[in-house]
């Protein structure tokens, strides 16, 4: 199974997971602590225990659950009868109004991870892994098959443009501008789009 692919999350697990987002956007992973997560999700300690080993391994299962939401999302904004250069668009424009409508998953997403160690940068190596794979299977125009056209450093040209919109995230974040992520999506699609044309083979 995919590190992304979608779990079914009984009640208290999507509460507690719906906490630590909550704990994380209001004061920080560091301060964070089980007892906070437990009490916004109105559930005990033991009941913690029952879903997650560790204040991380819960960040972790936060970070992993809503990638794999996010990438459901692109999935289903494209739509694989139009040109891919459209289904690019398609898909950065829905996974930036997801973004902008998500504000309190931001810092899990895009900052939190990275301060737990060894565990938070597995964790998004397999996220960007995956994303990086739908969007190679798009831009080659084989869908969600397993097969993707044969095309030099396809893969590695879509996580470079995942770092770079990743940074643009960033950036938004820094300035307060989470909102207006949607205004990026037409410059962000001209220049992935002139990326990819310039290593597409001829033919």
């Amino acid at each position: 199974m995919s590190a992304t692919a979608p779990l079914p999350l009984s009640d208290h697990r999507r509460r507690l997971l719906d906490a630590m987002a909550a704990c994380v956007a209001s004061q920080g992973y560091p301060d964070t602590t089980i007892a906070d997560i437990a009490a916004r999700a109105r559930v005990s300690k033991r009941t913690f225990y029952e879903h997650f080993g560790s204040k991380a391994d819960c960040l972790v299962a936060l970070y992993r659950t809503a990638s794999a939401e996010a990438l459901d999302v692109l999935r289903q904004a494209i739509d694989p009868a139009r040109p891919w250069q459209e289904q690019v668009e398609q898909a950065l424009g829905a996974y930036l109004r997801v973004l902008a409508a998500n504000p309190v998953l931001l810092r899990t997403l895009f900052i939190e991870i990275l301060g737990l160690g060894e565990i938070g940068l597995k964790a998004r190596r397999e996220v960007v892994r995956d994303i990086a794979d739908f969007i190679a299977r798009t831009v080659a125009g084989a869908g969600d098959a397993a097969v993707v056209t044969p095309w030099p450093h396809l893969h590695q040209t879509a996580v470079g443009v995942i770092g770079a919109i990743n940074e643009l995230v960033l950036e938004a974040i820094e300035n307060d501008r989470v909102d207006r992520l949607p205004e990026l999506t037409t410059a962000a699609a001209r220049w992935v789009r002139a990326l990819f044309e310039a290593g597409r083979p001829a033919g």
